[in-house]
């Protein structure tokens, strides 16, 4: 058994098809299915059920899939740390974070990351919605700060790192702010809602916390969001570390509109499983992980 053969084996069953595994690893489909043969032969376990038009893991293949997805995933970090003994600094690590979690436990880190390792260019881009896993799937982010949704779980690694609790607010003086009792959804459709646009190009897009059929502003970020509800054109959901302030000066106030409380968006350090670690992104990488404020 090699590492080559179970590399074809995940290609397979990622793939869903012997002629897109052989084209995911640049080879013949003759030789796929051939180091695929080799290897139920060598364990003397069929994998594989080839019945179908797509190759489906048999009840024996699941249990050998499922540890052999382990093996490579550790010999992918001892490859790492071989790499990274050896290797010099990256030229530059890019970092995509959410917008809707605040930086500074992430600057302290680049902080500490660019006193070791002043020749890297760090890149630190804010992202809304589907910006941080588009960005990371392109391959333009090493790692990103971001929720789960539209992840592909199968190509990444991802760890629990924050929670961020969004709360419908408003400016006092906003007409469903004046009273406490609960607002429905066709008694909001008549007042803007701000919401900050999604920064993927279109794939990824994502929305969330939408008002169906209301008046809406689109923004580039919750700043400008922030403005706007501070001037009482508008309500909307920002995250609470960013109007503490305004929260607790009474010039912001909560909302209770019918299907939009108060949420907690679960935030996860995330990067791919195929692309190489330099030695700063592990490093990164780590940091991350003992900050992180989840268990």
């Amino acid at each position: 058994m090699t590492y080559e053969q179970l590399v074809v084996l995940h290609a397979i069953v990622t793939e869903g098809t012997f002629r897109g595994a052989a084209e995911q690893l640049n080879k013949s489909q003759s030789a796929i299915s051939h180091m695929l043969k080799k290897l139920e032969t060598e364990i003397d376990i069929l994998l594989l059920s080839r019945e179908a038009y797509r190759p489906t893991l048999t009840t024996g293949g699941e249990v050998f899939y499922r540890q052999a997805t382990r093996v490579m995933q550790q010999m992918k970090e001892l490859r790492n740390i071989a790499k990274n003994l050896r290797a010099k600094q990256e030229p530059e690590v890019f970092l995509a974070v959410t917008a809707t979690f605040q930086l500074k436990p992430v600057l302290e880190i680049i902080g500490t990351i660019t006193a070791d390792y002043p020749a890297t260019h760090i890149r630190l881009s804010r992202e809304s919605m589907g910006g941080p896993i588009e960005r990371l799937l392109r391959n333009d982010a090493d790692i990103i700060i971001a929720t789960m949704d539209g992840v592909p779980v199968e190509q990444v690694e991802a760890l629990p790192f924050a929670q961020v609790t969004i709360v419908p607010v408003s400016h006092p003086d906003f007409e469903p702010a004046r009273s406490t009792h609960m607002k429905t959804i066709s008694e909001m459709q008549s007042y803007t809602q701000v919401v900050v646009a999604d920064s993927s190009s279109g794939e990824f897009a994502q929305s969330r916390d939408l008002l169906p059929g209301g008046l809406r502003w689109t923004v580039s970020d919750f700043a400008a969001k922030k403005e706007i509800l501070l001037a009482n054109l508008g309500w909307g959901g920002i995250p609470t570390h960013m109007i503490e302030n305004e929260l607790a000066e009474g010039e912001l106030v909560s909302l209770n509109v019918e299907g939009y409380q108060r949420r907690q968006s679960h935030l996860f350090q995330i990067r791919k499983r195929d692309r190489d670690v330099g030695i700063v992104a592990q490093s990164i990488w780590e940091n991350l992980r003992r900050v992180s404020v989840v268990s």
